[in-house]
Parts: C-alpha cells; structure tokens; sequence
C-alpha cells in the first residue's frame, strides 16, 4: 500500500456511513527494532497547517484554542486500528458525533451563520 496515494487526502466515513472530513495527515511510530508502524490518521485543520509550514500551524493552533479552548488545540486522531477498510473513501469503526470533529463547523453555525438574516 502507497499511504500517500491510497490514504492521504481521502474522504474519511465513520461507521454510519457519515462523512468526517478528509484524512490531512499520517501519523507513524518509529521503531527501533522494526519498519516504522502507522498508529493513526488526523483530520482538521490544525493539520492542514502543518502541511504549509511551522507558522501556519502555530497560528491555526492558537486559533483553535482561543475559540475552543485547549481540547482543541490538538489535531483530531483517529487510531490506525479503527480503519475498517481503505476504497474511494476511508472507512472507519468510529461515530463522528462521539469525537469533537465537527465542533468547529458547530461552532461557526452558532455563532456566525446562524446570525445571518435569512440563513
């Protein structure tokens, strides 16, 4: 399996069939006495940021934890060992609605869009 290719990027489902957001990162255990294990995936975009660079994710991260305190101030993981299967999408055995994955868009959808006249 190629990660970079067959899992990076890739739409993430939780067990429902509900869509998570897209796998932004891999995350890997280095061993000493064996090939490097992959021990889960992140999602949000605290990693995005870390994709373009130190700056952008220390931001994104002070950003997140203004808004939604320290719990959020990490990415999103979801263990390697909930990946259920690896397609056109990323299936997992985990419910979105048992993790904190969308409570930036909640977040936004209480505090600015549902102020918006007409939204």
């Amino acid at each position: 399996m190629d990660l970079l290719r067959d899992v990076l990027d890739k739409q993430l489902v939780d067990r429902n069939g509900v869509q998570m957001g897209k796998v932004d990162g891999i995350v890997a255990e280095l061993r000493r006495d064996g090939p490097p294990r992959v021990i889960a995936i992140e999602v949000g975009a605290i990693v995005m940021a870390r994709r373009l660079g130190r700056q952008p994710q220390q931001w994104m991260t002070w950003v997140a934890s203004q808004l939604g305190g320290d719990r959020h101030s990490r990415p999103h993981r979801v263990a390697w060992t909930a990946v259920r299967r690896i397609g056109v999408d990323i299936e997992v055995d985990v419910v979105v609605s048992d993790t904190t994955i969308f409570a930036w868009q909640d977040w936004l959808r209480d505090h600015v869009v549902n102020k918006i006249p007409g939204a």
